[in-house]
């Protein structure tokens, strides 16, 4: 008797409609093509953007159809597939509105918090300590400093267009993560499908 062992992918993406095979959603050990190609779900119109595969539904499955081999569960327990067969492209306009207002309001977010540390003045009398001279508008403090903020922010962030200054993620993609476990997490917590025998079929 084969002894296989079963490890479910934690997600897939898919992007076109079909049929979903063994090997698609987990790791197996074995070479046998047989077990690798069994038909496991097929992806019509009629489902939405994910669907949750429970691995007790997929171990019954298997064992119906090959009874002399023993199977062996390890990883985790449901598989989530992504379906992004009508995924569209972004649109140009709405990411230059999105930028014009993101760029507005942390425009306004900044000002604002230098206006309630009283930041100008904090310059002025740093200008006065520096030169011994007075003035209300200091640029050699303010454009160095103006400058430093944008550095600072590209730093902290650590993106500039598609390229990154260190391999380590960012803030931002850090909550993306965040977010998407949770998405993930509770798609997950939904019904499992069922698995039909498609080779009775």
């Amino acid at each position: 008797m084969d002894v296989l062992y079963i490890q479910l992918k934690k997600d897939v993406h898919v992007h076109t409609l079909g049929t979903l095979y063994f090997e698609d959603i987990a790791q197996i050990s074995t070479m046998r093509d047989d077990i690798r190609k069994i038909p496991i779900y097929t992806i019509s119109k009629k489902d939405e953007q994910h669907i949750v595969i429970d691995s007790f539904i997929v171990l019954t499955h298997v064992q119906k159809l090959f009874p002399d081999c023993t199977f062996h569960l390890v990883g985790p327990s449901q598989c989530l597939i992504h379906i992004n067969e009508n995924e569209k492209k972004a649109s140009v306009w709405k990411a230059i509105i999105a930028w014009i207002i993101l760029f507005i309001g942390t425009a306004m977010t900044i000002i604002n918090f230098h206006y309630d540390v009283s930041m100008q003045e904090v310059q002025q009398k740093l200008h006065f300590l520096l030169t011994g001279e007075k003035n209300d508008f200091p640029l050699l403090i303010q454009i160095p400093y103006s400058f430093g903020l944008g550095i600072g922010m590209l730093l902290f962030f650590n993106y500039w267009f598609k390229k990154k200054f260190t391999d380590e993620p960012s803030p931002l993609e850090i909550e993306l993560f965040n977010y998407q476990k949770q998405v993930d997490a509770y798609t997950l917590a939904r019904d499992a499908i069922e698995i039909k025998d498609t080779n009775d079929e």
